[in-house]
């Protein structure tokens, strides 16, 4: 399966107002052209409208998170009914019922005081809102899987953020595939060696780390290894690989083949992986001579490797959607 484009589609959840449902407040949408018709292509939507599926209707009174003591409440603005009850009541049920869909990661609607996942308004005392909230559908979901890829559609108009969701969400869907049913040492080991590159892409300290981890096997609980593992993995995978890093990870991959390439080959990919550590063209142009050269050369301990597989860019043309 490809790290960060689908040869079968990636199933996402997505509030489903970025898909263009009219399903807002006030009977309108928020649809995001980049998620509904360009990603659209590549995963498979599961739209979700907590404050419509609650029962809440359309249209109905716009909502607002208001601080009351230590607890954060759903309130309707004008008359200030209380719906938290309702919405906590449906959350449990709903991320129940997507547990069991088995999302590889969720795209929720910024600021809602259902679906934000991040600086929601809290609204009190004080004339400005504090930027602190969480929805709470959303929290519900993120404190029943904490380590599922979530993004907001504003981060993801940010190429590099788009790239390293997506990323990340092959990667929370080889992690389940991994770990499902009575897996083995060894099968750990092989997966972690088949990201060891897009690791150091992103983590080098992390990926010693789990090395460790894998050392320490025989002497840890399965139940608390899984869970250790899987959360530094993606806890990694969410720090963005740097220039730098990913630099590094394609050094060394070029060491494994580097010395069997012709002279004039060998001076061109270095030439290509300089020019990307410069930043004069893009990671797609060294990846692709990589990938031609261990292809040719039938590198073994390429074959596999994560970092070497297509972005979402390539399959869009080269293009930055």
């Amino acid at each position: 399966m490809p790290s960060s484009t689908p040869d079968a589609p990636l199933r996402l959840g997505i509030s489903a107002c970025l898909l263009g449902e009219p399903v807002r407040y006030d009977g309108g949408h928020k649809r995001d052209r980049l998620l509904s018709d360009q990603l659209g292509r590549w995963v498979e939507w599961v739209p979700v409208c907590p404050e419509l599926e609650a029962g809440l209707g359309v249209p109905r009174p716009p909502m607002q998170l208001v601080g009351q003591g230590q607890s954060i409440r759903l309130l309707e603005r004008e008359s200030g009914r209380d719906h938290t009850r309702t919405l906590q009541r449906f959350s449990t049920r709903r991320v129940r019922e997507l547990l069991a869909l088995e999302l590889a990661g969720y795209v929720f609607k910024r600021d809602s005081p259902s679906c934000g996942i991040r600086r929601v308004p809290v609204f009190g005392a004080r004339a400005r809102p504090r930027r602190e909230g969480r929805g709470i559908f959303a929290a519900a979901l993120c404190d029943a899987l904490p380590d599922l890829p979530v993004e907001d559609e504003g981060r993801l108009q940010d190429p590099r953020l788009r790239e390293n969701f997506i990323e990340r969400s092959f990667a929370f869907a080889r992690l389940r595939e991994l770990f499902r049913g009575r897996w083995t040492v060894r099968q750990v080991a092989a997966f972690h060696e088949a990201h060891e590159l897009q690791l150091i892409a992103h983590s080098p300290g992390v990926y010693r780390a789990l090395q460790r981890q894998l050392a320490a096997f025989a002497k840890t609980p399965r139940g608390e290894f899984r869970a250790r593992y899987r959360a530094e993995f993606m806890a990694a995978l969410a720090k963005p690989a740097s220039r730098a890093r990913t630099t590094s990870a394609l050094r060394r991959a070029a060491r494994h083949f580097e010395r069997q390439l012709p002279s004039r080959a060998r001076r061109e990919l270095a030439a290509s992986i300089d020019a990307y550590s410069g930043g004069e063209i893009a990671l797609r142009v060294p990846l692709a001579r990589i990938r031609r050269h261990a292809r040719q050369l039938s590198v073994k301990p390429l074959e596999g490797q994560t970092f070497l597989e297509a972005r979402l860019d390539e399959h869009l043309g080269g293009k930055r959607v």
